[in-house]
């Protein structure tokens, strides 16, 4: 009897753990070779103490196959979360006994009610001091309608608990739906790449039996390869002869082409092939966006390849070519969020050796013009100029945030000082309390997230999902230097904000760039009005050092000379900007 199952929870509320626990009750992982978070396996996700990609594993017990999907917890990796759902008939939800529901806890529950699944609750880490899982238990019910008496009571660290809730996981989950007879169709719900296998497909199986050795075809790809391995992860990657409906493991064709083998494909037989194809996912919409170029020019093409490959390991990244005057050719990235774009940033580094620069994170607008066209600006230096526009749309959130209720006065504060607007207000308990706020998507990118921990000694969370769009006063804020802008350093900001940034910039930049030998005036404009500027001071050279005593007219005929010369030089000088300038200018609102 097969089960498949995902644990999904707040951020930190153990789903890791958990799965460590799993792994050793199960015998699945020798002990010589167990490890905390074994199942995370890039090197960033245990250096961040983080999930960032979805794993898969098989166990067994009592005689039954159990396949676990462990997912991330932060809200830039939801799509990551969604997907795993899709592979899976129920879920483990985790809450934190010492700190109840949050707002991933609310949001992921949505997820999975959203699909139909089955959903054991479970209180973990009940060996803490701090915890109260009768009152959180009742929490569960009031918000969640899960009945506080079959919430189970479990530690993942110490092991307490966790048989019991792998039997419910046996006894509540229901076994996966499908025809073992009829045509083969899978779902790939994650690939990574090989360099010496190609693509690795992470497969389930909703019909038919697929076996090794046999010809597929990828439906939406159009393309027909044939089997070189199929296996189950149990966790180490293990070959199987078939895979049969409702197992979860994984798939090597030989596939070279990124493109063929996209996630979402349903995989059937070539000689009978299904005639549906599998729903898939809707694709994810980008949310905040920002240009890499490599820090030397001739690793373009290194770079296209590196975003290839992760694009087709991290389906949520979206990328299109782009130029810059100051930085040359590089990618215009769509990430779904800040953590998401600066894992992506070090992924791209790490795994591919590349040194590149990213520069200030922007979101999307939507322009629309005098003549009645609209247009849609991931660039602020591809915005129109303003007496072709008649008003800007900007994105905005629904955020929710769950908070002790000593803190809802500086959260309000907060949310009004980001333009935010209230929408609700809810006791879950007499002690918590949920905010929704509409807030615009440019006010969250930059630092909300540090701000809401900070205010609220790191006691709220936050979750929040796309709300469409809303007009704004938003303008577009040049940076000009020596009467020339600098496209990289460009923004579009609301009109109330423009003239700080502006100086903020100014003054910033100042500080950085290198004297010339002629004055370099560094301005901010809206349009063709100045609205802060500073001046970095011309190199001095003493003209007059060889000049002892004399007449005063040939120390003056030298500095008319000087200057003479300063002003031809400022007219065809180009200010040469370092790079180090870009990477520490662009990391001011970080």
């Amino acid at each position: 009897m097969i089960r498949n199952f995902s644990i999904i929870s707040h951020i930190d509320h153990g789903k890791s753990t958990l799965s460590d626990r799993i792994l050793e009750l199960t015998n699945a992982v020798d002990p010589r070779d167990m490890r905390e978070q074994y199942l995370d396996s890039m090197e960033i996700e245990r250096e961040r103490g983080i999930t960032i990609k979805a794993q898969n594993v098989r166990v067994h017990w009592h005689g039954h196959v159990l396949h676990l999907i462990d997912t991330p917890g932060h809200v830039d990796f939801g799509y990551e979360v969604s997907r795993s759902l899709a592979a899976c008939e129920g879920v483990v939800l985790l809450v934190d006994a010492s700190q109840g529901i949050e707002a991933q806890t609310l949001a992921n529950c949505y997820l999975a009610m959203e699909n139909e699944l089955e959903i054991v609750a479970a209180l973990n880490k009940i060996d803490l001091p701090a915890a109260d899982p009768e009152r959180y238990a009742e929490e569960i019910e009031n918000v969640l309608g899960i009945a506080a008496d079959t919430v189970l009571r479990i530690s993942a660290k110490t092991g307490e608990g966790v048989p019991e809730l792998l039997d419910a996981v046996v006894t509540r989950i229901p076994a996966p739906r499908g025809d073992t007879g009829a045509r083969l169709r899978a779902l790939v719900f994650d690939s990574y790449y090989d360099q010496y296998r190609g693509v690795i497909s992470a497969i389930r199986i909703v019909d038919g039996t697929l076996r090794a050795g046999s010809r597929i075809r990828f439906l939406q790809a159009g393309v027909v390869h044939e089997v070189e391995e199929i296996g189950i992860r149990a966790p180490a990657m293990t070959p199987v002869d078939a895979l049969a409906q409702g197992e979860v493991g994984y798939l090597v064709a030989g596939v070279k082409d990124i493109s063929e083998a996209r996630v979402g494909e349903t995989v059937t037989d070539a000689a009978r092939p299904a005639h549906d194809a599998l729903a898939g996912y809707r694709d994810p919409k980008p949310m905040v966006f920002c240009g890499i170029y490599p820090i030397d020019g001739d690793e373009f093409p290194d770079l296209r390849d590196a975003l290839e490959k992760l694009q087709l390991n991290d389906a949520s990244i979206t990328y299109a070519p782009e130029t810059s005057t100051a930085l040359g050719f590089g990618f215009r990235c769509g990430f779904l969020g800040l953590l998401h774009m600066d894992i992506v940033r070090e992924r791209l580094e790490r795994e591919f050796n590349l040194s590149l620069i990213a520069t200030a994170p922007s979101v999307g607008f939507v322009a629309h013009l005098t003549d009645g066209t609209t247009l849609f600006v991931d660039n602020p230096s591809a915005l129109p100029p303003p007496q072709n526009i008649d008003h800007i749309d900007e994105p905005v959130l629904r955020v929710t945030i769950v908070t002790p209720v000593e803190y809802i006065g500086t959260i309000i504060d907060l949310c009004q000082a980001r333009r935010g607007r209230q929408d609700r207000m809810q006791y879950l308990s007499a002690e918590r309390v949920e905010l929704v706020y509409t807030v615009p998507l440019a006010e969250i990118v930059i630092d909300f997230f540090d701000q809401l921990k900070s205010r609220t000694k790191g006691y709220a969370s936050l979750d929040y999902e796309p709300a469409g769009t809303e007009t704004a006063n938003l303008v577009k804020v040049d940076l000009l230097l020596n009467g020339q802008p600098v496209d990289a350093f460009s923004s579009i900001i609301h009109r109330a904000r423009a003239e700080e940034y502006g100086r903020r910039m100014t003054e910033k930049l100042k500080q950085i760039i290198p004297r010339q030998l002629f004055d370099v005036p560094i301005q901010a404009a809206i349009g063709g009005r100045i609205i802060a500027r500073q001046t970095v001071k011309a190199k001095r050279k003493d003209v007059l050092a060889k000049c002892y005593g004399g007449d005063i007219t040939r120390k003056r005929k030298l500095l008319e000379k000087q200057k003479e010369g300063k002003k031809r030089m400022k007219s065809i000088g180009r200010v040469e900007i370092p790079q180090e300038a870009f990477v520490s200018a662009l990391r001011l609102d970080e």
